[in-house]
């Protein structure tokens, strides 16, 4: 990397461009050193935990370097390009100038970091704890033991100067840091926080670090022929911790897990430890949901518009959330709390190349059947050409995800981290059924509904799941219940 003290070039640092993301993958460089650029010219596309997002560069110059290659994995708020301005010095409000008297400007870590319109800025854009004030050397030595401590080097080096010390309120820093809700998922899985290794920004236990303690715990008990792959899975990051790519051998694929889906890994373990999963069942006749159908596709107010039957189940779910307004909810772990959304960010669940993510059309509930159809539309093909922006991936109330298009009956699925239903549609296929008393040939389909038990009882998820049904079934009700 090249270091660069001329007070005309400015350093691009990675922005936030989510919603407290900390890190993001630069997948594309769009310019190389030499190459003129101006003020809103894409320079790379990074991937996040989210999406795939192009970055800007925010002024007019000339690139002078790329500080890190393709595939690699860059913290927010560090620099990730230089480039030399025209005319000297660029205007003081720009934070991403060289300073060139750091030590006289103690306030310039918490300046603006550059991001890109709508996206927002995460409280915290980097790793790097803020600048103190000069203390003397016991206490020094005495945070030193603290930090070192936090960040799981051990409390030995602790013990001469934690006595010394003149500021006692340093001892209680020795409790890990963590927020509520992973302290309570620690002490559900019995696992001491004072054992695992942080990683989150300024030594923060994140969920992530608990649930590493935990396969940890469990990787010396498994053996090879219950599972042949783990114990080189588990090994592999540590033996290629920057891999940017796959690597073959004659019998095994080793692939790192990074941007969207370790974000997904992450979520589904977390979901899956975190809520009580119940899921229910049933099989509906919707063979008049698949005539209208066909008869919206002949509508003009839906010429140009994608309609199918997912269309039509989405509307259903919104009618039936109407109904039962409890199942759009949250559970507010460290409120103790079940908040109740009056309105439906309604997710789709979507596979990419990516992997899998669920963007949300937001104020599903107020949109007319065409607004809605428009909308589905737009998000699926955003998704597929893998444009999808990390907003529109959240604050989502709650989920389908259509198994039926692979030809899969049903499943069970698992909950998007935050909401409390998830609705898993299975294919639709012609099947023998008892109708007006014979047994006739009907377009069957299978719905799954799971929900966080913690917050929805059987009863309101039994009747969600049965209004759904009712709907799709007599599509009539679309009118009657609106």
């Amino acid at each position: 990397m090249t270091t660069m003290t001329n007070a005309s070039v400015r350093e691009f640092k990675m922005p936030d461009v989510g919603e407290g993301l900390t890190e993001a993958e630069i997948l594309k460089w769009y310019v190389q050193p030499g190459d003129t650029v101006t003020d809103g010219q894409v320079v790379c596309e990074v991937e996040t935990a989210k999406a795939a997002v192009e970055l800007p560069i925010p002024y007019d110059g000339v690139v002078r370097d790329l500080h890190f290659p393709e595939g690699t994995t860059v913290d927010v708020g560090t620099s990730i390009i230089a480039v030399e301005v025209a005319g000297g010095a660029a205007p003081a409000q720009e934070e991403t100038a060289v300073a060139p008297a750091p030590a006289a400007e103690p306030e310039q870590p918490a300046a603006r970091q550059p991001v890109l319109v709508g996206y927002g800025v995460a409280t915290s854009s980097t790793r790097r704890r803020p600048r103190k004030q000069a203390q003397d050397p016991a206490a020094q030595q005495a945070a030193s033991a603290v930090q070192s401590e936090l960040n799981g080097h051990g409390a030995a080096p602790a013990a001469p100067a934690v006595p010394a010390a003149p500021a006692a309120p340093a001892a209680p820093a020795q409790r890990p840091l963590a927020k509520p809700p992973v302290r309570k998922l620690a002490k559900d899985l019995g696992v001491d926080l004072a054992t695992v290794t942080p990683t989150g920004p300024d030594g923060v236990v994140t969920r992530e670090d608990v649930h590493a303690a935990v396969a940890a715990a469990q990787a010396p008990q498994q053996t090879a022929p219950e599972a042949p792959p783990a114990a080189p899975a588990a090994s592999a990051p540590a033996a290629q911790p920057a891999a940017p790519a796959s690597y073959d051998s004659a019998r095994e694929t080793r692939i790192p897990v990074k941007g969207v889906r370790k974000a997904t890994a992450a979520a589904m373990v977390g979901s899956a430890f975190t809520a009580p999963h119940v899921t229910e069942f049933v099989t509906v006749d919707v063979t008049r949901t698949m005539k209208l159908v066909e008869e919206l596709k002949q509508d003009k107010e839906f010429a140009g518009l994608r309609v199918n039957p997912l269309l039509l189940i989405a509307k259903a779910l919104l009618v039936a959330i109407r109904r039962n307004p409890d199942i759009n909810a949250s559970w507010d772990e460290a409120a103790q709390e079940i908040v109740v959304k009056h309105y439906v960010n309604l997710g789709i669940a979507a596979a990419t190349p990516r992997g899998l993510i669920v963007p949300n059309i937001k104020d599903a509930h107020a949109r007319t059947l065409p607004e809605l159809a428009a909308s589905l539309g737009e998000l699926v093909s955003t998704a597929r050409e893998g444009k999808t922006s990390p907003s529109a991936m959240q604050g989502g109330t709650v989920t389908i995800t259509n198994v039926g298009v692979f030809g899969v009956d049903t499943g069970t699925p698992l909950l998007n981290p935050g909401e409390s239903a998830i609705l898993a549609v299975g294919a639709i296929k012609p099947q023998p059924w008892v109708h007006k008393g014979k047994v006739k040939p009907r377009q069957v389909t299978t719905l799954a509904l799971s929900f966080d038990h913690r917050l929805v009882d059987g009863e309101l998820g039994s009747k969600v799941l049965a209004d759904v049904a009712a709907v799709l079934e007599q599509p009539k009700r679309l009118i009657t219940w609106a």
